[in-house]
């Protein structure tokens, strides 16, 4: 007699779990949560809805100004590096045309790049698409997620309350902030100061800030 081993459908594995009532609701929860502005006191650092155009953005690593103490994010981009200040959102530095090998971070162990305008001589570690990691939580109980309910728009969360599962209300504990929902995450996280969050994608770069009191930028120029 020949058997024959029945076929799962294209995408289901037959080892695969259901998910439980608990985890559908969560799920559900989250699909349910609009986009909401971050609470204060944090505030956007661009005036656009999606931050401010990168084109071709593989991942964006944080440094300090030793000027100004401002928070500095710095752009990996197939177009070169670009460095800007987290506060003002002013692009403050511009390398079009790195050396080969520094160009990307996965050329060395530590995921870093070369800094540049006011950070020459360091180097900055870069999260994005060779890997690496932002800062997912601050000294003072904010926390930051990248949760994904419905594959593969990524959202951001925003919260106060210790992260998942959000027992309290949408929009007084925690924040949907972010939606990936027209372009491929690269990176989300806090600086190692706390007062900026950054996520990335790789088309736009956004911003927001809890550091000094200066007027949202007008900054208008896409690529770095």
């Amino acid at each position: 007699m020949k058997w024959t081993k029945k076929t799962p459908p294209v995408g289901h594995s037959e080892h695969e779990p259901e998910l439980s009532a608990y985890q559908w609701a969560m799920r559900n929860r989250l699909l349910a949560a609009p986009v909401l502005p971050a609470p204060e006191p944090w505030r956007p650092v661009f005036e656009y809805e999606y931050g401010v155009p990168v084109g071709g953005l593989l991942g964006i690593g944080f440094a300090t100004d030793p000027d100004t103490g401002h928070d500095l994010v710095m752009v990996v981009s197939h177009d070169g590096h670009g460095l800007f200040d987290a506060v003002t959102g002013e692009k403050i530095a511009r390398d079009r045309d790195p050396a080969p090998e520094d160009s990307t971070p996965d050329a060395v162990a530590d995921l870093s790049c070369p800094g540049l305008g006011p950070i020459t001589g360091s180097r900055v570690r870069i999260a994005g698409l060779f890997g690496g990691g932002l800062h997912t939580t601050t000294e003072d109980g904010w926390t930051l997620e990248v949760v994904t309910p419905a594959w593969p728009n990524d959202r951001i969360l925003l919260s106060r309350d210790g992260g998942l599962p959000h027992a309290g209300p949408h929009g007084e504990e925690w924040w949907h902030i972010f939606h990936s929902n027209y372009s491929t995450f690269r990176a989300a996280g806090f600086s190692p100061s706390g007062r900026t969050i950054a996520v990335a994608t790789s088309s736009d770069l956004s911003l927001w800030t809890r550091g000094a009191n200066t007027s949202t930028s007008h900054f208008s120029s896409a690529e770095t």
